[in-house]
């Protein structure tokens, strides 16, 4: 097994400082978790921070064991500073496609309380609006915080159940936070399977080593299938994660391999 490299053990130690801090300080979700642009706890350092943050002990591990497994072989072919260079941008790739995809989707639920000719203002109060105890989901809660926003503004007579329903959804799709190095960690499978394409992989729960040609695109082709069921438009099925930010990984570390192979700079060191 290669030996951990400097770029992958320093991401380590910040990404373990990170979920130390944020189990002492459950203020620092709020600050470095990535928040939707409409979200007034939306800061743009959290386009950076968001992927040093984890949700669970399983989480951070899962991702950390990736990093040191796949992130060493990367950073000892290209070098500290392209590889932390490939790994950044692979993280903000994701940050950009959760982001757009999550706008996409607000939009589409809110076409359901269109009658209500809501401003941009008046929406961006009711989509920052109280939807939960901190615990529980409470449409209670929301529904005393909205009427004082839409009577203020003339519209509590035109609200009805079903746009009652379309602003509390996209509400609470407006204040769920996105944590996590995955897509960073997509990026650099991808970037793996480029390399070494034959290369055997396998995962705890699929014991049989699997090349990493067919590996990687038939891990992504689950993502895909996984965030297109889970989403408010296309099914119920969420599962809680946020399957678009690994193909936003995946796919900006496919980009940038492309480009590099395409000019022949993958062939540099950057130190």
């Amino acid at each position: 097994m290669m030996n951990i490299t400097p770029v992958v053990k320093q991401l380590l130690i910040i990404n373990v400082l990170f979920f130390i801090c944020s189990q002492l300080v459950p203020q620092a979700e709020v600050y470095f978790s990535l928040h939707s642009f409409q979200n007034y706890d939306f800061k743009i350092w959290q386009l950076f921070t968001h992927m040093f943050m984890h949700g669970n002990i399983m989480h951070i591990a899962f991702n950390m064991f990736a990093l040191y497994s796949f992130g060493s072989t990367l950073e000892h072919f290209w070098g500290g500073k392209k590889f932390l260079f490939f790994y950044i941008s692979c993280g903000l790739g994701a940050a950009f496609l959760h982001l757009g995809i999550g706008y996409y989707e607000l939009q589409k639920v809110l076409s359901a309380a269109s009658d209500l000719d809501l401003s941009n203002e008046t929406l961006n109060q009711i989509l920052n609006a109280t939807i939960s105890d901190n615990q529980v989901y409470r449409p209670d809660l929301f529904e005393k915080d909205i009427v004082s926003i839409l009577e203020n503004v003339g519209k509590l007579k035109l609200l009805n159940q079903e746009s009652f329903d379309a602003l509390f959804l996209a509400a609470r799709n407006n204040q769920i936070p996105m944590v996590g190095a995955s897509g960073a960690i997509y990026g650099l499978l991808t970037a793996f399977a480029f390399m070494f394409p034959n290369a055997e992989l396998a995962l705890m729960f699929i014991p049989i080593p699997i090349k990493a040609k067919y590996f990687v695109p038939g891990l992504l082709a689950m993502d895909l299938f996984l965030g297109f069921k889970g989403s408010s438009i296309f099914g119920e099925g969420s599962t809680g994660i946020a399957h678009f930010a690994h193909i936003g990984g995946a796919l900006f570390g496919f980009l940038m391999m492309w480009y590099w192979k395409k000019n022949q700079f993958n062939r540099n060191r950057w130190n």
